[in-house]
């Protein structure tokens, strides 16, 4: 069995089947990853199988636990900071009526996003260089996106703060976290609120197949982020709200 043929088998026993085409975009992005993690710091999971579980998987587990309105898949979507490219790339090949943009303050990480990007072959996406404080500013990127993602970024409280002001009215913003979340969701009740959002529910449960537990916190945009909001670089992780 190929690289192509694991992945379709292994997302079809999480209930996300794969055409040719996706599976194929998945095994190329694996290949890039390792590729590219040997000249710059990318990831420290290079096993195959553990890219598989731990970012493709991973990265689609609102798919494989839904927490969204389907209308959410065809529309617009922010990942901040993205990293190597987790979770926008996977949604963008399992959802690929998505637009998506991805920021990293990073610039050599961008570069391996685009590499991504052309090599996959992706239509409607952008890799972005920035800070989350600074683009969030930007009237192209303010209040403009229906889902905002952020895997392994912050803590509640700084990570609110960094995606809710790209996040419209009615959208929502999706925190991955892993196992107990109790303690973060309380001490961000309060900036999630001041930024205009409302927290809806924690959806906890193990990535199928494996012992792999994962939090997903669902906010709800339901008013503007005030206009002070987000304060200027550095100051959201030094201060949280």
């Amino acid at each position: 069995m190929d690289r192509q043929e694991q992945i379709q088998k292994r997302f079809g026993e999480a209930g996300l089947p794969l055409s040719d085409t996706q599976a194929g975009q998945f095994a190329a992005y694996a290949q890039l990853l390792v590729q590219w993690n040997e000249k710059m710091n990318l990831t420290s999971i290079t096993d195959f199988g553990e890219i598989v579980e731990k970012h493709f998987l991973d990265s689609l587990a609102v798919g494989i636990n839904p927490v969204l309105p389907s209308d959410v898949w065809t529309g617009s979507l922010v990942d901040v900071g993205t990293g190597a490219g987790f979770p926008g790339i996977p949604l963008k090949i399992f959802y690929p009526d998505l637009k998506v943009t991805l920021l990293d303050s990073l610039n050599k990480r961008v570069g391996f996003l685009n590499q991504v990007i052309q090599d996959l072959g992706l239509k409607k996406i952008t890799a972005v260089h920035g800070r989350a404080e600074d683009l969030a500013r930007e009237p192209r990127f303010r209040e403009q996106f229906g889902l905002c993602v952020s895997r392994a970024v912050a803590a509640l409280p700084v990570l609110a703060e960094y995606c809710l002001p790209f996040v419209r009215r009615g959208g929502f913003l999706v925190a991955y976290k892993s196992g107990a979340v109790e303690e973060e969701l309380e001490k961000g009740a309060k900036a999630v609120k001041v930024l205009g959002g409302s927290i809806q529910k924690t959806e906890k449960f193990v990535l199928p197949g494996t012992d792999f537990s994962r939090s997903l916190v669902l906010i709800r945009k339901v008013d503007n982020t005030p206009r002070k909001y987000p304060r200027k670089a550095g100051t959201p992780a030094k201060q949280p709200l």
